[in-house]
């Protein structure tokens, strides 16, 4: 794994720890019971297959991304955690292609339909491959999460970081979920404030590190009110 990919993967993977709870809130709000067939569209390292596995063991999750060094770390942990019969990794870009993932009762997109240049092609493709009654869920960052209070000197470089290649980052998911042919069946919005911990730490260190100097890292690090704050909205859509 590449510098770069190592990095985006240590984010993915302190994320997922220090947001587990509300993760963990959000799949149990959706309006499905126990589904069989699971598609983690955008899989990453693996924070939505490991959770959804949780919540409903007997499933079976088909973990998708376009990173081979995620799905390999996606699929080490699941070999670690005796969950090989549970997962499947399927390598594909979804700009590209649209791969064989079954007929799903549940696909869940946390954080990837944002990444793609057409989004609503992919909508559609959800739609024709969910199973009757399947439910689609879309989890999306209102914005970047932050660590440093809006008065920290350093504020100002966080919250102008936001990628301009992401152009649907922060749209309204509603309207294009509706468009695809499915029903939006409920949506809510979490407001995320984790104080300070280790998790949290580490998680600063490898977001912040990108944007400060070694000094102005340090004091950033050293704030009482070092905390994670991030805000998330979901959508749950039926077929």
């Amino acid at each position: 794994m590449n510098d770069h990919g190592h990095g985006q993967a240590e984010i993915l993977d302190l994320d997922a720890e220090v947001v587990a709870e509300h993760t963990a809130s959000v799949i149990k709000w959706l309006p499905v019971s126990n589904p069989r067939q699971i598609v983690d569209l955008g899989s990453g390292t693996g924070a939505g297959t490991f959770a959804l596995l949780a919540q409903f063991p007997e499933a079976h999750v088909t973990a998708v991304d376009a990173s081979v060094d995620h799905l390999q770390s996606l699929w080490d942990r699941a070999c670690e955690h005796g969950l090989t019969d549970h997962v499947r990794t399927v390598q594909a870009d979804l700009d590209a292609q649209w791969p064989d993932v079954g007929t799903p009762d549940l696909v869940w997109a946390s954080g990837s339909l944002h990444h793609l240049a057409d989004p609503d092609r992919t909508l559609r493709q959800v739609h024709d491959v969910l199973a009757p009654g399947g439910v689609l869920a879309v989890v999306e960052m209102a914005g970047l999460p932050k660590f440093l209070p809006d008065d920290a000197p350093e504020s100002h470089l966080e919250q102008h970081r936001h990628d301009e290649r992401v152009p649907h980052r922060g749209a309204d998911w509603g309207p294009k979920l509706a468009a695809a042919g499915l029903t939006v069946e409920g949506e809510r919005t979490l407001t995320i404030h984790i104080g300070r911990s280790p998790a949290v730490e580490r998680y600063a260190h490898a977001v912040l590190r990108r944007l400060l100097d070694p000094e102005a890292l340090h004091r950033a690090l050293r704030r009482d009110d070092l905390a994670l704050r991030a805000e998330r909205t979901v959508w749950a859509a039926s077929k």
